[in-house]
């Protein structure tokens, strides 16, 4: 068994994925789906009295949510977007593939030159069964192989490999001894390239032995694995859930996320957690030349509103449980992601605050009296919720100093530091 890596980790998570089709991406699909997103909101819920009363927001904070909505649609409305070659794409021909995997990667390349990729990228590739990896590996090596050579061989900031519909622990292996040949290829420092992990199949929840192999993923991946996202909707299909009940806040969702919670406890693998498959969208479109009635305008504003609310109260429900990311499938859930997520940070900002204040202000008194401070998880989780809540734009700089830090001691990620400054200052 492999080492893996110890505690959570203090750097950036992002708070969703966006997923979308290879043959759409473009270099500057973040930014259009922020503006599409924006148009969303300009168009049913043009101030935060309105957007509030369609999602369930408070009164209280609802302006100030509202306002860092638009201003972080504004400035960098998608944190990750993966490049979908799976169930996003489809089964192509394998001439058509091939095109595809080129033809995104030189808009990845244009992207990092431009500035306009968001703070994390990656991939999808198809999964590693028999019957698809000899495609899915080929997919990898022509996307990174163009890629690679077009930029020199950078790659773009917290790239990943997305593996899908994983049954067992040798499709993690295989991957990982293809990134071994790609670094080698391409004269990649070991270790570069980095996987997530879909959980999304039962055996991965729970091999035929009766064990959570989860574990073993992650050992498999050699320090590799940065996250494992679960995939809602294969896996109830899987467990013969009518699509009627294939939804995120099933039963049988909530326990193989406490599963998988309890599995990669303490590995610093990041959880995300899945989609909302109700879109936000109207029913109705506008004929050529025409207009729409006032009933099918009153039906369009009840489809927006309905996605809105379910998509916000399913990423209620997953933060409430501890998974911090998820997945979104259009630019109209872009406002509600950032909805639950502001209201999560700034309901539990004020005890937060004073929580931390304290914490940071006995643990430094006892290193300074020479007691012994045994209990650094709490105050970085701590820490952590100002981390993740000042990264989306959740809380701003001044609302995170009221727990008596400084920005410089925020910056440093780290309680450790953070008291081993004050020990030495005091």
């Amino acid at each position: 068994m492999t080492a893996r890596k110890l505690a959570t980790s203090p750097a950036r998570q992002a708070v969703h994925t966006v997923y979308g089709g290879a043959h759409l991406f473009r270099a500057d699909s973040a930014r259009k789906l922020g503006d599409l997103a924006l148009r969303s909101l300009d168009e049913y819920a043009p101030d935060a009295k309105t957007f509030a009363a369609a999602v369930g927001l408070a009164p209280g904070p609802a302006a100030t949510i509202y306002d860092r909505i638009r201003e972080k649609l504004r400035r960098e409305p998608v944190e990750d977007f993966r490049i979908d070659f799976e169930d996003g794409y489809g089964n192509r021909p394998d001439a058509e593939e091939d095109a595809t995997a080129r033809s995104a990667a030189a808009e990845v390349a244009a992207g990092m030159v431009s500035g306009a990729l968001p703070p994390f990228i990656g991939i999808r590739i198809k999964s590693l069964s028999q019957d698809l990896s000899k495609r899915a590996l080929r997919t990898l090596e022509l996307f990174l192989g163009a890629l690679l050579e077009r930029t020199h061989g950078r790659l773009p900031a917290n790239f990943a490999v997305t593996l899908p519909k994983i049954v067992v622990t040798e499709q993690v292996a295989a991957l990982v001894s293809a990134f071994e040949a790609l670094e080698r290829r391409h004269k990649l420092a070991r270790g570069t390239l980095r996987l997530e992990l879909m959980v999304e199949t039962p055996q991965s929840i729970m091999d035929a032995a009766g064990r959570c192999p989860l574990g073993d993923f992650v050992d498999a991946a050699r320090g590799r694995c940065v996250a494992a996202h679960f995939g809602v909707y294969d896996y109830t299909a899987a467990l013969d859930i009518t699509a009627a009940e294939q939804r995120m806040q099933h039963p049988a969702c909530d326990h193989a996320r406490q599963v998988m919670q309890v599995a990669l406890a303490g590995t610093g693998v990041w959880l995300s957690d899945g989609a909302t498959t109700l879109m936000p969208v109207p029913r109705h479109r506008a004929p050529a030349g025409g207009s729409l009635t006032a009933e099918q305008i009153a039906e369009n504003r009840e489809s927006v509103f309905r996605g809105w609310r379910l998509h916000y109260d399913d990423v209620c429900h997953s933060l409430a449980a501890a998974y911090y990311q998820g997945w979104d499938l259009h630019a109209a859930q872009l406002p509600t992601r950032y909805a639950a997520v502001y209201g999560f940070f700034l309901e539990g900002l004020e005890a937060a605050s004073l929580r931390l204040r304290r914490f940071v202000e006995q643990a430094a008194q006892a290193t300074l009296v020479g007691d012994v401070f045994d209990d650094a998880a709490t105050g970085q989780g701590l820490l952590n919720f100002f981390l993740r809540g000042l990264n989306c734009g959740g809380i701003t700089e001044a609302e995170a100093q009221a727990t008596g830090l400084t920005l410089a001691e925020l910056r440093s990620r780290s309680l450790l530091r953070i008291l081993e400054g004050r020990r030495r200052s005091g």
